[in-house]
């Protein structure tokens, strides 16, 4: 496929074009991306003015400077550098060969990082306790002005239970599974969620990461589900659009509490969990506000809770959402790809990554889950010695977010993604409309 490059002041393109645009000052560019498939496997390409395989798309080009040099290769450095800039990453992997499997991945690791240590796990849990006993005290002493300071605070600190209760659910917490089984349960129960139905969901997460309707975690929308009626697009719109830091809610609340989505041999162990939830539910939730009233209820849990939830849906859908790493039905799915080449290491403030205990170090714990949280720094750390050039890396920024919101939407085969916008360009897409010109572009 022969693309043509033209530094332009402004660029339109017609309705399945990537829409992210940039103005670049000096050697910089207004790009447009254009996926090829190359070799079988998607790979995308930079597009300045023409892509001439593309039918009845069109571009009107205003201000146009001289020609460039044409786009390097789909799949070279300086191609994936400015496709990083792009989408707000530092760096976008290389196609990790098919021969690769994960077993041979896993291989490269270091076995201390398997190790369990005791000491280290109950650290995480003395943070966590410590962080969030820390943040009801600076919601009950803050002035309202200081509040949200104080939500944000003790929410990410809340987070960290969720990642103790995740190391639990994979058996990296403690040696004695009863144990971790107990810690699990207990962890999770100020977020009301109920331990062994979310880690049954989650643990075919991990086994079908990114494959097309089997992954538990987030899945693009279908073209079916987009064009089913106008009043589910229209929720669809608002939830992948301005509402998809809190889409984790909705998660929640429909996979988890629906005996009918689990096995028979779950259930049993499916309902002590809820048993626990509804017994924290009708004696927590009743002592707050005997203590505190209805608006105590809402400072003390509701606003944290808020604050988990907008951790949890930005880790998850940063973890594995962008332009560039497909989906993949399960005839096409490769575990070695899915796991190294489509999840993404991301790097929050030092604060975050301490009250969540390195959850966002997250390429490792793909490569094998049974990696202690407190061992994924030395564990990706080898990874980078063996594999990469394969990582997708990144530091959490705005036009990171930005491309997320704006762009990551309904599932298209070729190009990975097609944007809200470009399906639906009228007023149903004005929330897709207002994120683009609301959030800074910066990285």
């Amino acid at each position: 496929m022969a693309c043509r490059l033209a530094n332009s002041a402004f660029l339109t393109t017609g309705p399945h074009q990537n829409p992210i645009q940039r103005q670049r000052i000096g050697t910089h560019y207004s790009s447009r991306i254009c996926y090829l498939r190359l070799g079988g496997a998607l790979r995308k390409g930079i597009k300045r003015q023409q892509c001439s395989s593309r039918r009845n798309w069109t571009a009107v080009v205003q201000a146009v400077a001289a020609p460039v040099a044409p786009p390097p290769e789909a799949d070279s450095a300086e191609y994936r550098k400015q496709l990083a800039e792009s989408y707000g990453f530092k760096r976008i992997g290389e196609p990790l060969p098919d021969n690769v499997t994960l077993k041979d991945v896993i291989e490269t690791l270091p076995k201390k990082v398997f190790e369990i240590d005791d000491v280290k796990a109950w650290k995480s849990v003395l943070i966590s306790a410590t962080s969030y006993a820390l943040g009801l005290f600076m919601i009950s002493k803050a002035p309202w002005y200081l509040l949200p300071l104080a939500w944000a605070w003790t929410g990410t600190a809340v987070t960290g239970f969720f990642v103790i209760g995740h190391d639990c659910a994979h058996k990296s917490f403690s040696k004695n599974k009863l144990l971790e089984d107990i810690v699990g349960t207990l962890a999770f129960l100020p977020l009301i969620y109920p331990y062994e139905p979310w880690r049954f969901k989650h643990d075919r997460h991990h086994a079908k990461t990114n494959m097309l309707v089997e992954d538990t975690a987030w899945q693009p929308v279908s073209k079916d589900e987009f064009d089913s009626s106008a009043i589910f697009r229209q929720a669809i719109i608002y939830g992948y659009g301005p509402l998809r830091p809190w889409m984790s809610i909705a998660h929640w609340m429909i996979v988890h509490f629906d005996l009918n989505m689990f096995r028979p041999s779950e259930l049993k162990r499916v309902k002590i969990s809820l048993a626990c939830v509804f017994a924290f539910m009708g004696i927590g939730w009743p002592l707050i506000v005997y203590k505190a009233g209805i608006l105590g209820w809402i400072k003390f849990w509701l606003m944290p809770f808020l604050g988990y939830h907008f951790w949890m849906s930005t880790f998850t859908m940063v973890h594995h959402t962008a332009p560039h790493i497909p989906f993949k039905t399960a005839d096409e799915w490769n575990a070695a790809q899915a796991q190294l080449n489509g999840t993404v290491h991301c790097d929050y403030p030092g604060w975050i990554e301490t009250l969540c205990h390195d959850i966002n170090v997250h390429i490792p714990h793909h490569i094998s889950p049974r990696i202690p949280s407190y061992n994924l720094r030395a564990a990706h750390k080898s990874l980078q010695e063996n594999w990469g050039k394969y990582m997708n890396e990144a530091t959490w920024n705005w036009r990171l977010m930005k491309t997320i919101l704006t762009v990551c939407h309904v599932y298209d085969k070729e190009e990975n993604y097609v944007a809200f916008d470009k399906l639906a360009p009228g007023i149903e897409s004005h929330p897709i409309k207002f994120l683009k010109k609301a959030m800074p572009d910066y990285a």
